[in-house]
């Protein structure tokens, strides 16, 4: 039988979760404190440890944190840990924690079911929902009308087609500058 820990302060989260790893042959250990998950993993030894970030007085990285620790000592087992993050920028607090996948809320039962069994199957899952857009930045010369600033190196401070705005002011100027 395969036994996951589930651990949030949060009825929901943990509800969630249940939902889509509670199946036939799998036992579930709810927890609402960060600080009974080492001792639920020294009684049940589970397969998988699932960590909401946020959690009262010990939240999931500490959680991470002293299973790594106590596993160093030959207190623990090892057991692969899901961190469930809030925000994206939250990755490096995962990473750094140790654990071996987490996944940005809000959640959803295809992207738990992946990370949950890649984990059980010994394997990390590091969500990649979520990403910033990578904005690309291509030096221009300053027109130096409409208002725009310009970089040390050309590239305009301002919206995207701050370069197009510039050129029509600069357009309707001179045309006004003909007309008089």
């Amino acid at each position: 039988m395969r036994t996951i820990v589930v651990a949030s302060d949060a009825p929901s989260v943990r509800a969630e979760i249940v939902a889509v790893v509670g199946e036939p042959g799998t036992s579930i250990v709810e927890l609402s404190s960060g600080y009974a998950v080492a001792g639920a993993v020294a009684q049940d030894s589970p397969d998988l440890v699932v960590v909401d970030l946020q959690m009262g007085n010990m939240g999931g990285m500490a959680v991470c944190l002293d299973l790594r620790l106590e596993e160093s000592y030959g207190k623990l087992p090892h057991v692969p840990v899901l961190m469930l993050l809030d925000r994206r920028a939250d990755v490096f607090l995962a990473k750094r924690s140790g654990a071996e996948g987490w996944l940005v809320k809000p959640l959803d039962p295809i992207r738990v079911r992946r990370a949950t069994s890649a984990l059980i199957e010994g394997r990390s899952y590091h969500d990649e929902s979520l990403q910033p857009v990578p904005v690309l930045v291509t030096p221009r010369a300053a027109t130096g009308a409409g208002g725009d600033a310009s970089c040390a190196d050309g590239a305009l401070v301002g919206a995207p087609d701050a370069g197009t705005s510039a050129e029509q002011a600069q357009t309707s100027a001179e045309q006004a500058q003909t007309s008089t």
